[in-house]
């Protein structure tokens, strides 16, 4: 029910080796403006990741492009604040993308849920992740912005999904009194069902559905299990 990493991420992706200067690191994050590059080996195996907040650690990068007119995310701007203040200054002196360089870079799989995905994010602090392989290839790359596309989806492809994968296939009772009602991303499930269990197992199923904001419940049941039902 889960979209994949493989259906938002973005393939065509700009990485850099290990002996990349640190000028042509920022020429490349300024002309594809993005926050950060994987750091490829000869086998395209990714070995760590360089971002805006490695390079605004030299005073040389704030000079060139602040009077330029370019100015990182805030949170790039804290992280490499803070990485100063932690003892990280070393990388400051760094003139190649291994001296630059996080490593090991934290990276994904193509068939990585979204949601898998967002919570590594967030558990890193980054907003982007190198897609990869079994081998630990680059395959493509996946960022905050890919990721808020999955709530984004059709109301109707959404409705579909829940009428035929948790009515009509996961939940195994009788659904026949439940409707589906979907707009903007709200579910409404409305209708009645035997037990009060498999309705609450309905509507606990449709809030992990790609694309769905919230779900309103609306349904009724003929006996209350909950006595001896065990789910949550």
């Amino acid at each position: 029910m889960h979209i994949k990493v493989q259906d938002v991420m973005t393939t065509d992706v700009a990485s850099v080796h290990a002996g990349t200067p640190f000028r042509d690191i920022a020429e490349l994050l300024i002309a594809r403006a993005v926050g950060a590059v994987p750091v490829v080996d000869g086998d395209r195996r990714v070995i760590g990741v360089v971002s805006e907040a490695d390079l605004l650690r030299r005073e040389e990068f704030r000079e060139q492009y602040y009077h330029e007119g370019y100015r990182p995310p805030l949170r790039a701007r804290l992280r490499a604040r803070l990485g100063q203040q932690g003892g990280a200054r070393a990388k400051a002196a760094g003139e190649t993308a291994a001296a630059l360089m996080t490593s090991p870079a934290v990276t994904v799989t193509a068939g990585t849920t979204t949601v898998a995905a967002a919570r590594l994010m967030d558990e890193h602090g980054v907003e982007r992740l190198p897609v990869v392989d079994a081998e630990g290839r680059l395959r493509g790359i996946v960022s905050r912005h890919d990721l808020i596309k999955t709530f984004i989806r059709a109301d109707d492809d959404i409705e579909r999904e829940v009428r035929v994968e948790i009515l009509g296939r996961s939940l195994r009772a009788d659904t026949s009194g439940v409707g589906v009602h979907v707009h903007q991303g709200v579910v409404t499930l409305i209708g009645q069902m035997d037990r009060r269990g498999d309705a609450r197992t309905a509507v606990r199923m449709t809030r992990r559905v790609s694309g769905v904001v919230d779900v309103v419940d609306e349904l009724r049941w003929k006996e209350d299990d909950a006595t001896t039902w065990s789910g949550g």
